[in-house]
């Protein structure tokens, strides 16, 4: 029997190229594809598949709060995170959200395929240099001396800080975010306080260097 796969991604080209890619397997089929959270738990329903493809940023949401509703729902269906965002930042904190494998876009085809049969086979799928980094962790005495980094901040307050870095107003990221204003204050007082940052100025300036660092 085919795998059931539903690709979850705000880019309609993306999702057009994934879909013809993936249906030309004999063990997978794309059963629906979605732009955004709404839309993904629509499919869920109506086509319940056994393999979701998310990528990180979506039509004004976060993938990782959709890859922790479906972790957290009665179906069992499993997940890999498909994104451009940089995998040091991002797939540890995918795996913890609940997703069964993380491979950035720029990889090849074949990595993708290859990561989805062995989430099948009830295996995490990510990178080398991924693994290597995450098992590096336990060897990590938790008082070693070093600037604080961005590791600290909750899924949340990593999402407040990119969009800051992307140049968004408090007003325009409360939006994006669908959250209050004060709330996204909160986030911003808490990014300040984990990352030993003083001002509002120097926030913006580190906010801007990490997402250009993330894009190369």
């Amino acid at each position: 029997m085919k795998s059931r796969i539903l690709i979850v991604d705000d880019h309609p080209i993306f999702r057009m190229g994934m879909a013809e890619l993936l249906n030309q397997e004999d063990d997978f089929e794309v059963c629906a594809v979605a732009e955004d959270i709404v839309s993904a738990r629509k499919a869920i329903i109506e086509f319940d598949p056994d393999l979701a493809i998310i990528d990180i940023t979506l039509a004004g949401d976060n993938g990782l709060d959709l890859v922790k509703e479906i972790s957290a729902g009665d179906k069992c269906i499993h997940i890999l995170v498909l994104s451009m965002h940089d995998e040091s930042v991002w797939a540890e904190r995918a795996i913890r959200a609940g997703a069964k494998g993380y491979i950035m876009k720029r990889e090849a085809s074949e990595s993708v395929i290859s990561a989805l049969r062995n989430i099948v086979d009830g295996k995490i799928h990510v990178s080398a240099n991924m693994l290597a980094v995450m098992l590096d962790k336990f060897h990590v005495k938790p008082d070693s001396p070093g600037a604080p980094t961005i590791d600290l901040l909750t899924d949340r307050e990593l999402e407040v800080f990119r969009l800051i870095g992307a140049g968004l107003a408090t007003r325009e990221v409360a939006d994006r975010m669908n959250l209050g204003v004060k709330t996204v204050g909160t986030y911003r007082d808490r990014i300040k306080q984990k990352l030993c940052i003083k001002t509002s100025a120097e926030l913006s300036r580190r906010a801007v260097l990490w997402t250009e660092r993330e894009r190369l």
